[in-house]
Order: C-alpha cells, then structure tokens, then sequence
C-alpha cells in the first residue's frame, strides 16, 4: 500500500539506480536501513521491504516511470 511520496532516498547505484536503499526522509526525520528483508519487482516499480536501525519497518518502491519514491510502513 503506497502511502506518501518521499523526498530523497539515499541508496546503492552499481550498475544500475536503487539497488540498495541505505537511509531516507520520513516526517522529517532522516532513517538508517538496519537490514533489507525482502526485495521484488511489482507492476508499479521496485520494492524494498526494510528494517531501520530504530526497529520500524518500511516497504520502500521507486517507481521508474515516474522516477519518484514511495513509502508505506508495514
């Protein structure tokens, strides 16, 4: 369930953009990942189920076509 736009992602680029997210903005706070639990690839873009380092869970998905993140806390 997507919720709310993000405004920046911070995340691992090799060979391609949004291998990994490492941190994020969320109301204002600025979000370490702890641990990625899941990843796939869904009709709206990729998704990054994850753990942040204050024990929250997130479902991330960065959807290529719009070129913007979205956010959902699981």
């Amino acid at each position: 369930m997507i919720s709310e736009a993000i405004v920046q992602v911070e995340c691992y680029s090799g060979h391609s953009y949004a291998e990994q997210p490492m941190a994020f903005y969320w109301q204002g706070q600025r979000l370490e990942v702890a641990s990625l639990e899941a990843t796939w690839y869904g009709p709206d873009g990729k998704h990054f189920r994850l753990r942040t380092t204050a024990d929250q869970r997130f479902d991330l998905c960065y959807s290529e076509a719009e070129d913007r993140w979205f956010i959902a806390q699981a």
